[in-house]
């Protein structure tokens, strides 16, 4: 089974960003994906310091399921074009015993149309640490921003993509995966 671990690097309750993130969830586990779905708002992490050894209990649960994740989504909220400081911090903590090998697909949710910049400095990171980047992603801006009830999105077109990428994503990390 194909062990999925995303990340939701928003730190605001109801954020697009994990509300995204949920819906990927669904749709990879009906795909027979087994998701393990980590939001640092309500599971968040100290501040990183290089200086400092640290035994959180929410760092541990990050790292293990990094370890374990045959593929990772990394999804932030696009903040002056970049990435979350919280999503930022939350990488800084893990290195390339977490991602190398792994294909990483990247997500962002923007108050403008698209969040390109958050993007390409997630794929930055991601080739630092030996990940290897999925060429596809998904990002929503603006009024395509909007859930339904059920946790899908109101836009169908986005629901496409996000449906095509996810395919995408799935058969690189099975392709990669040297268990699977």
């Amino acid at each position: 089974m194909t062990k999925i671990t995303i990340i939701s690097g928003s730190n605001r309750a109801q954020a697009t960003t994990t509300q995204l993130c949920s819906y990927l969830q669904q749709v990879l586990e009906s795909k027979g994906c087994l998701v393990t779905l980590l939001d640092l708002y309500v599971m968040p992490l100290p501040l990183y310091s290089p200086d400092v050894v640290c035994e959180d209990a929410n760092l541990a649960i990050l790292r293990n399921s990094l370890n374990e994740a045959d593929g990772i989504i990394l999804a932030t909220p696009e903040y002056h074009g970049a990435p979350s400081g919280v999503l930022k911090n939350a990488l800084d903590f893990v290195g390339s015993a977490q991602f190398s090998g792994k294909v990483v697909l990247s997500v962002s949710s923007t108050g403008g149309p698209v969040g390109v910049s958050s993007l390409q400095q997630l794929q930055t990171i991601v080739r630092s640490v030996h990940g290897i980047n999925c060429p596809e992603w998904i990002s929503i801006g603006g009024e395509n921003r909007t859930f339904t009830p059920e946790g899908e999105p109101v836009n169908e077109k986005l629901r496409e993509r996000a449906l095509h990428t996810l395919q995408y994503f799935v058969k690189m990390v099975e392709a990669f995966s040297p268990e699977l």
